[in-house]
């Protein structure tokens, strides 16, 4: 099969990845083996790419979006059958047994495993996945259109949760990529005012269109102070521009796993009054479920752009240099 493989981690422009001839993976006991049909481009492949996230596992494969067709099973992995269509995401194993686990808290594992970064992801014809991590995927939906939703669709919701955002609330979101436009769209079903700041014009125009209340740029104040907000763009400089925005009691929720240098905070315009500021890592499965399932009760569809397999290196330049509004998404071209 061919595979896009992380060669020497380093910025975008110079090429870092690689297309190489791989041989088909072989799924363990409880693994399903996926035909890879689609695999969403998100910045956290970037921060694989570019080795803002340390090596885990040299000549990785990246992508966790991914929507493909069950090829085969492992002796030990059941409930699913050859020709199933099924869903990969972020999170790809976790112990089961420690703390975090016991308690609900699976996204916090010790020993977590990430597809796309701990093992091989969806930038290939062929992948595995843990049938106990596996998703199913809702109907009517095509390919492309489910692939962000499998991590920029549940990260988006996670962060969605850790604000605390009450029934009603005004919810501000800095950066508008792929995560944080269908974060909007579940936000808005479900009765928020939405505000956007960002830098990107056509970002501001895709926010106006889904029915946010208004768009501005990234350093912008919003017309109303906010009840939570979400910062997306891994830019620490806006950390204490959103939290500033924040009325009394306001949670901000930093969605990135990776995330420049935070500024010194001044205490008394950023923090005080029972101001929050809380971080976002992974998710649990119960997250994606959930997300899913509101995804299609409420019609969230993601803006996508199709960049065949065979572009993936295109895709990722694309992202870094915000040529699109929403997500982009490789098809299985080969």
């Amino acid at each position: 099969m061919r595979a896009w493989v992380v060669d020497r981690p380093g910025p975008v422009e110079r090429k870092p990845l690689r297309f190489v001839e791989r041989p088909v993976p072989v799924p363990a006991a409880d693994e399903l083996l996926v035909h890879v049909r689609a695999c969403g481009v998100c910045r956290t492949d970037l921060h694989v790419t570019e080795g803002d996230l340390p090596v885990r596992r040299p000549g990785v494969t990246p992508g966790h979006e991914v929507v493909g067709e069950v090829a085969a099973l492992g002796a030990e992995a059941g409930g699913w059958a050859v020709g199933d269509r099924v869903g990969a995401a972020w999170l790809r194993r976790t112990d089961g047994t420690c703390k975090y686990c016991r308690r609900g808290s699976e996204n916090l594992c010790p020993d977590s495993e990430y597809t796309g970064w701990t093992a091989d992801g969806g930038y290939a014809e062929y992948t595995t996945v843990p049938a106990a991590f596996a998703y199913r995927l809702p109907a009517g939906v095509d390919d492309v259109a489910l692939a962000p939703l499998l991590c920029a669709g549940i990260i988006g919701y996670r962060a969605l949760l850790r604000t605390s955002l009450p029934e009603g609330g005004r919810l501000g979101l800095y950066g508008f990529g792929g995560s944080a436009h269908l974060c909007a769209q579940v936000a808005l079903a479900q009765g928020a005012t939405v505000h956007v700041l960002t830098r990107d014009e056509a970002s501001r125009r895709l926010a106006l269109g889904l029915g946010c209340a208004s768009a501005a740029g990234a350093q912008d104040v919003p017309p109303e102070p906010l009840d939570g907000a979400i910062l997306f763009a891994p830019v620490g400089d806006l950390v204490p521009v959103a939290l500033r925005a924040l009325d009394r009691g306001g949670v901000l929720a930093l969605a990135g796993i990776h995330l420049t240098d935070v500024p010194v905070l001044h205490y008394e315009s950023e923090l005080f009054y029972e101001k929050e500021l809380r971080s976002v890592t992974s998710n649990t499965r119960q997250d994606g479920r959930e997300f899913l399932e509101l995804a299609a009760r409420y019609g969230v569809r993601a803006t996508t752009h199709p960049y065949p397999l065979s572009e993936a290196q295109r895709a990722l330049q694309d992202l870094k240099a915000g040529r699109f509004d929403g997500a982009a998404v490789l098809v299985n071209d080969l």
